[in-house]
């Protein structure tokens, strides 16, 4: 276990080692165009929070895990979010210039290199599950299960699925009912994956993998409504975007539908509850979690 150190600084070494390793993730070996190499390498280290690779490692580390071995999860979940971000950000989509302060992917290299940029990513995100078992010795079981809910949680009955009916959605149209459907696959499941998956690399119980979902159901449903309420209020330099861009897209969101107040309160108790669900004995060293939930409450980009 790492020694406990403040979260900024525990989050600022996670960040440095996912980027030495992961800008060396696909094999210069490999015959690969270099346009596309530099196109995946563009977004993949534009930096961003790191929150998925950072809740593998977090949620490793609370069941009595070691960091290395869930380095590759980190990884893989990186370049599938990564992945997501080019592809929502094309014209089809969301239609966005700037990412994280700088011209989106299809802004640099164009449209064409960036739907293949993203599809690459996707696809050796799977790749890299698999080293946690060659390099790390995670158990084949494990690591198949891993690969299994990286596919739910990322396909189309999870983040796809997500990304899809928040495209249909507009104000008018969507009910709340669906905007939390679009919030908890388009952005939750792949927090609640990092967590099992973390849980998974370091031998967790079915209890302890309950309680690690619980705890990125309620977080990653949080984190969004955070997300809902900057676009209104928060920081343009900080967002790295124009605020009230979904506002200009007639986009649904927990403010449209129940105000700014009533939103911090519902971000607040979600907060609680995840807190809860790991706070009950089952994960032995829950600190980091703990930690980490109240962040994401406050954060301001």
């Amino acid at each position: 276990m790492t020694s406990f150190i403040p979260l900024e600084q525990y989050m600022k070494e996670i960040e440095m080692r996912l980027v030495d390793s992961i800008s060396s993730s696909v094999p210069q070996t490999w015959n690969i165009p270099a346009s596309l190499r530099e196109s995946m390498e563009y977004s993949l280290l534009a930096g961003g929070k790191r929150l998925r690779p950072l809740l593998v490692i977090a949620a490793a580390e609370a069941v009595g895990g070691q960091r290395e071995a869930a380095l590759p999860i980190a990884q893989a979940v990186e370049m599938i979010h990564t992945y997501s971000l080019i592809h929502d950000d094309l014209p089809a989509m969301d239609n966005d210039d700037f990412r994280r302060g700088k011209p989106t992917n299809h802004k640099v290299f164009g449209e064409a290199m960036a739907i293949l940029a993203g599809d690459g990513l996707l696809t050796h995100a799977f790749h890299q599950v698999v080293q946690a078992s060659r390099l790390y010795n995670v158990p084949a079981e494990a690591t198949l299960d891993i690969i299994e809910e990286l596919a739910i949680y990322a396909g189309p009955s999870g983040m796809v699925g997500g990304q899809v009916a928040d495209m249909q959605g507009e104000q008018g149209i969507t009910d709340l009912e669906t905007l939390q459907y679009i919030h908890q696959h388009k952005t939750g499941d792949l927090i609640v994956f990092s967590l099992k998956a973390g849980g998974r690399v370091s031998g967790a119980s079915e209890a302890q993998l309950a309680a690690l979902a619980k705890f990125g159901q309620c977080i990653g449903l949080a984190f969004q409504i955070r997300d809902d309420i900057l676009d209104l209020v928060g920081d343009e330099g900080k967002l790295g975007k124009k605020v009230q861009s979904d506002v200009k897209q007639e986009k649904v969101t927990y403010p449209y539908f129940i105000g700014l107040e009533a939103s911090q309160a519902e971000l607040e108790r979600l907060t609680l509850a995840a807190k809860e669900a790991v706070s009950d004995g089952s994960i032995p060293f829950p600190e980091r979690l703990l930690q980490i939930a109240d962040f994401l409450t406050h954060r301001d980009h």
